[in-house]
C-alpha cells in the first residue's frame, strides 16, 4: 500500500508513462467490466505516511476517489485518519477506509469489527466507498508469508471478515490483493468473486494482468506506488457516474 516517500523525477516520469498507457488501453483492458468513459476515474490510497494531505491539490490533479488506511490488526488506528477522511470529503473526493489484515493476530470477525468501529462504516450517501480489506504477504515475517494459516484457514478468515463487515455495514468489503498472494495463500479460491469487488495491485505494467482466481474483472487497479497523487496510484474500472453508483450501494460498476 502507500509508502512514505517522494518519487524522484525518474519515478514521476515512469508513473506518468504508466498512466498514459493505462488510459490508452481503456478500450481493451478496462472493458473486462463495463466502462463507458474514455478516461476512467483516477484515485489514490494513503496512510499515516502521507500525514496532512493537501486535498484540494489532489483534486486539482485529478483525484476522484481515495482509500485511506484506518486500522491494522486490532491494535493500530491511523492517527491521521479522521483529518484525511474528512479532508477528502470536503474537497469533493469520494473516500473509503481500508484495513490492513494480520490474520495471525486475531479472527477475521474481530478485525472487521475493529475496522468498522474506527472509521470503516459505510452509508449510501454517494461519497463513501465500501470498506476494503488489504490482504497481502506478511510484512513482519518472511517465514510465515501466509500468516501460518492453511489455504482453507485463510479462506475461512477472509469469509469471517467479510461476513462481519456485511453484518455491520450492509456491504461486502472490497478485497485488495495481488494475484500471486491470492493464488498462493488461498489455494486459488473462487469463493469470493461473485459478491466482492476486486482491488488488484499490479505495478509496472500497462494493464492489470492475470487476476486472482475467480475474478474475471477488476473494480480498482493499483498500478503504481508513486505518481502525481499522494500515495499509491489507482484507477476505477468505469465512469464517474458508475463510481458514484458504486458508492451508493451498487455491488459492482454497471453500464
Amino acid at each position: 500500500m502507500a509508502r512514505d516517500r517522494t518519487p524522484s523525477g525518474r519515478r514521476r516520469t515512469r508513473a506518468t508513462a504508466l498512466l498514459a498507457a493505462a488510459l490508452t488501453v481503456a478500450g481493451t483492458a478496462l472493458t473486462q467490466s463495463p466502462a463507458s468513459a474514455a478516461s476512467p476515474p483516477r484515485g489514490h490510497d494513503v496512510s499515516s505516511h502521507q500525514k496532512n494531505v493537501d486535498w484540494p491539490s489532489a483534486k486539482a490533479k485529478g483525484a476522484r476517489f481515495v482509500y485511506i488506511k484506518a486500522t491494522e490488526s486490532t491494535n493500530y488506528v491511523n492517527p491521521y485518519f479522521a483529518r484525511q477522511y474528512d479532508g477528502a470529503r470536503a474537497a469533493g473526493i469520494v473516500r473509503g477506509a481500508y484495513h490492513f489484515a494480520l490474520p495471525d493476530r486475531s479472527s477475521g470477525r474481530t478485525q472487521a469489527a475493529y475496522l468498522v468501529r474506527h472509521g470503516g462504516a459505510w452509508r449510501p450517501d454517494g461519497w463513501t466507498l465500501p470498506p476494503a480489506l488489504d490482504i497481502e504477504y506478511n510484512p513482519y515475517s518472511a517465514r510465515h508469508r501466509c500468516y501460518g494459516l492453511s489455504k482453507a484457514g485463510m479462506t475461512g478468515w477472509i469469509r469471517s471478515f467479510s461476513d462481519e463487515v456485511r453484518r455491520l455495514t450492509g456491504r461486502r468489503p472490497v478485497i485488495y490483493t495481488t494475484a500471486h498472494w491470492w493464488n498462493t495463500c488461498t489455494g486459488r479460491s473462487r469463493a469470493f468473486a461473485s459478491n466482492h469487488a476486486l482491488w488488484v495491485a499490479r505495478h509496472g505494467s500497462a494493464d492489470a494482468g492475470a487476476l486472482p482466481a475467480g475474478w474475471s474483472s477488476w473494480t480498482f487497479w493499483q498500478y503504481d506506488n508513486a505518481g502525481a497523487l499522494p500515495g499509491d496510484q489507482n484507477l476505477f474500472n468505469g465512469s464517474r457516474a458508475q463510481l458514484r453508483k458504486f458508492t451508493s450501494g451498487s455491488q459492482f460498476p454497471t453500464p
